[in-house]
């Protein structure tokens, strides 16, 4: 296996040569060091000292948490042999001091404790339990096989951070696949990104309240080919049924007006879920990534203040309009995103963009208000 060296944050990791990604031997995704970016920043404002990296591939998340984040003890796991030989290579590279070998186990102790591991997921995690303040579960595809046994593994008032990248499932391309794995119905069209992620919080939710847990949404949402969500537990019973009265479905008409209701059935036909309407983010929360963004080490300097940025300012209600599909809908010109913003917010609305598309809007005006300022540009 050829190796190069690369640079993310205040970690060099050696990763395979390869002419697509796809086609190493141990994955790794540059155009994933926003989401590293994002979670090394969320690492820092929970303070979480024991942290899970469950699925590590070359080990660059669990490393830049251990170089740049208060934890203590952080474990790297692969179930490839050949990532778990990468993994400790990468630890040497970055650290100093003699790694302990056991049998699929090597331990590097100094300022903090370091664990790479050969082992089946599932199985460390069970192993595992209630062990971790912060895991963090970065699949290829669904996280769905690997959440009970997280959910075992963190402790009862402690965060989950959950990637999937099955974005075809979740929106609706392979609707069966969302039965199957999620339990819902998805929807296609302009609403499938932010009905997706809803889709995914409130499968993790309904498995949560298993355990008595309930579940506040940190921070959540939708970029290029992935969704991701940190969720900090909240322990007993009655935090489990708050977090369940937030579950409802969806409803859209040809026009592209919506509704949506909380319920734990639907009340009409054609309804998309079950999903969560609960906020996708704690304002201070986002806040303070956006702060420790500005001074802090990155692998994507320019594009990841923006973004937090960008989920600083988006306003959070359910769902949002596409101008883009409303002109289509109603025959009329596309015009500037701005505009209408601009023309809601003279009206006494709120009105933002949002990060689920570049030509949609949040606001807490109703459709038809929506639909006139699009008219008024014409």
């Amino acid at each position: 296996m050829e190796l190069v060296e690369v640079h993310e944050g205040l970690a060099r990791i050696l990763v395979p040569k390869a002419e697509r990604i796809y086609d190493a031997p141990v994955f790794y995704n540059p155009v994933m060091a926003l989401n590293r970016d994002v979670s090394v920043l969320a690492l820092k404002v929970l303070g979480s000292k024991r942290v899970l990296d469950a699925l590590s591939a070359t080990g660059i998340r669990g490393i830049r948490y251990a170089l740049e984040t208060s934890a203590e003890e952080v474990w790297l796991n692969d179930i490839n042999p050949d990532a778990f030989r990468l993994i400790v290579e990468n630890l040497k590279l970055n650290f100093s001091g003699e790694p302990e070998f056991r049998e699929k186990k090597v331990v590097l102790r100094g300022d903090k404790t370091l664990v790479a591991m050969n082992a089946d997921a599932n199985r460390l995690m069970n192993e595992q339990f209630r062990y971790f303040d912060f895991v963090d579960l970065d699949p290829f595809g669904s996280p769905m096989e690997f959440l009970d046994s997280a959910l075992r593994a963190v402790k009862r008032r402690g965060t989950l951070a959950i990637t999937a990248t099955d974005t075809g499932v979740l929106c609706g391309a392979y609707r069966n696949a969302c039965l199957r794995k999620y339990l819902a119905e998805p929807i296609r069209g302009e609403l499938c990104h932010e009905a997706g992620l809803r889709i995914l919080i409130g499968t993790l939710v309904r498995y949560a309240a298993k355990y008595d847990l309930g579940v506040e949404v940190l921070l959540a949402y939708y970029r290029d080919h992935y969704f991701r969500a940190f969720l900090r537990l909240r322990s007993g019973a009655k935090k489990a049924d708050e977090s369940m009265k937030q579950l409802g479905y969806l409803y859209q008409e040809p026009s592209g007006r919506f509704d949506y209701e909380r319920a734990f059935l639907p009340s009409k036909v054609k309804a998309y879920g079950p999903l969560w309407f609960g906020p996708l983010k704690s304002q201070e929360f986002v806040e303070e990534l956006y702060k420790l963004s500005r001074a802090s080490p990155l692998g994507n300097a320019k594009k990841t203040p923006e973004f937090l940025e960008l989920l600083r300012d988006e306003l959070d209600v359910p769902f949002h309009y596409d101008t883009h599909a409303l002109a289509r809908r109603h025959g009329l010109e596309v015009r500037k995103l701005a505009g209408v913003i601009e023309i809601l917010r003279e009206k006494g609305y709120k009105a933002t963009r949002t990060h689920f598309s570049p030509t949609a809007l949040k606001t807490d005006a109703p459709f038809e208000e929506v639909l006139e300022a699009l008219r008024e540009l014409q």
